[in-house]
């Protein structure tokens, strides 16, 4: 089997965010959440704002010299650690430690991104670049203390300054290889990286975008893997100006969601934030509104079926009646991902990991939904609402992780490998 994935491509450098912060001279103060970074207090301050929350998010680092400053302290910080980055290659990472899968990846690559890539991901000579694109993952620990702040879980901060995925160069490389390559599955990524780029030339690519994916041959699904993002417009963007109907299968987390339905007027849009774990009912209307109102039916001409969300506690695989199968194993495959990636474990240590998941739930807050009590020895629940189909598992969550960046893009790449597609797609 051949997967394509494109387009965004990095190196994460790891380290702990608190260390790094210090390093660089700086005082926990108060948390405020800045769109975009333009210096090293917007950096403190988003910071200190995301880990009170214990929730990830991504950022553009709008200076280009202070970025490069801060990077090469981080790139030589005792303990920093360098990764395949960006979701494309993630994905494309975790699919090629599969044998019977090849990857080729269009994205941006430089030497030491080659270096790290698995021998079954193939880059093609046009996206093989002089220098590496940095992103800075700032990890902190459930309970760990700076200043006042506490972190109520374990997460990440990201940002970088990174033009190459941001301007999507690599659009054209991917549009060449594919009737070259011939690939069974396409991997979309990166188009929150367009945040950092102006109104005209977010527009322009987004046509593009849409216009390659056009190019794919008819029954090779297309996944597109959602990230954090701050411009509504942007996302607006992506849901109406045809991106959505033109993919198969989207992944994204709760903060991706509920940012979502608040740039295109959906479900719950008034919330603010989540309050602790997602509310599965609430999540379940607004994937239900994206599958009803974006998906495919018989009144629309949209290939959208397949929705894979995950937040810590749970993870929901909703799909449209009648074009996907072995959805339990799928989604159970991608919890059982986060557990044992989190930990750094080949198995679900169950010493090592807890469970938050709600132990009862309604289906829905918009409509008369169902209650639903989970039952342990048959974990993964099954409901439908109107020729849609909603598949919930808890996951068993690792106490004290050892990594959490890229955990989103190694569940999404689970669940697509135990995914079937049926072939009149």
């Amino acid at each position: 089997m051949k997967v394509l994935a494109r387009v965004n491509a990095c190196v994460d450098v790891v380290l702990s965010g608190v260390k790094l912060l210090q390093a660089l001279g700086l005082n926990p103060g108060h948390g405020k959440d800045h769109s975009v970074l333009h210096s090293r207090n917007d950096l403190e301050e988003t910071f200190i704002h995301f880990m009170g929350k214990g929730a990830a998010a991504e950022r553009f680092f709008s200076d280009k010299e202070t970025f490069h400053d801060i990077a090469r302290i981080a790139s030589e910080f005792p303990g920093a650690q360098h990764y395949v980055g960006g979701n494309a290659a993630l994905i494309g990472q975790k699919l090629a430690a599969n044998s019977d899968l090849k990857v080729l990846l269009c994205g941006p690559v430089g030497p030491k991104l080659h270096e790290l890539l698995d021998d079954n991901v193939f880059v093609p000579p046009e996206s093989l670049q002089e220098v590496d694109e940095f992103h800075l993952i700032l990890e902190y620990q459930a309970g760990e203390e700076w200043g006042q702040l506490k972190a109520p879980h374990a997460n990440r901060f990201i940002f970088s300054h990174d033009l190459s995925n941001g301007a999507m160069n690599m659009l054209e490389v991917f549009v060449s290889s594919l009737e070259e390559f011939q690939p069974d599955l396409v991997v979309l990524s990166g188009l929150h990286m367009m945040e950092g780029q102006s109104k005209e030339l977010q527009r322009k690519r987004l046509l593009e975008v849409v216009t390659s994916i056009s190019d794919i041959p008819t029954g090779i699904p297309v996944h597109l893997e959602l990230a954090s993002m701050t411009n509504r417009e942007l996302m607006s963007s992506i849901v109406h100006q045809q991106v959505f109907p033109a993919v198969t299968s989207l992944g994204l987390n709760e903060q991706e969601l509920l940012f979502l339905s608040q740039s295109a007027s959906g479900p719950h849009s008034s919330l603010s934030s989540w309050n602790g774990v997602p509310d599965v009912g609430m999540v379940s209307d607004i994937l239900f509104w994206i599958l009803k109102e974006h998906g495919r039916s018989k009144s629309r001409a949209s290939d959208l079926t397949r929705i894979h969300f995950h937040t810590l506690a749970y993870h929901i695989l909703a799909t449209v009646d009648g074009h996907w199968a072995n959805q339990l194993a799928a989604v159970a495959a991608g919890a059982r991902m986060a557990g044992t990636q989190a930990c750094a474990t080949e198995t679900i240590n169950a010493s090592r990991v807890s469970l938050r998941a709600p132990r009862e739930f309604m289906t829905s807050h918009s409509e008369a939904g169902s209650r639903i009590v989970v039952n342990p020895n048959k974990p993964v629940v099954e409901w439908h609402r109107e020729g849609i189909s909603f598949h919930f598992t808890p996951v068993l969550v690792c106490k004290d992780p050892i990594r959490t960046v890229g955990l989103g893009d190694a569940i999404s790449a689970e669940g697509l490998f135990y995914s079937e597609v049926h072939p009149h797609y």
